[in-house]
């Protein structure tokens, strides 16, 4: 099991940089707020788990 902290991004800067996506944070952005990508909100802050943005795009690709 892995520990949370090592597997906390914060920010859709953080998510976009280990996706690598081309469309960046804005991307991010737009997938999190369509519900394709699960998100922690602790007030205005956005946090994204590495293991669940990793499931998340094996799932789409599958």
């Amino acid at each position: 099991m892995q520990e949370l902290s090592d597997d906390l991004l914060e920010g859709a800067q953080g998510a976009a940089a280990f996706l690598k996506l081309r469309g960046g944070p804005r991307a991010v952005y737009r997938m999190t707020e369509a519900g394709h990508l699960p998100v922690i909100r602790k007030g205005r802050r956005l946090f994204y788990r590495k293991s669940d943005l990793t499931k998340a795009f094996s799932a789409e690709a599958a």
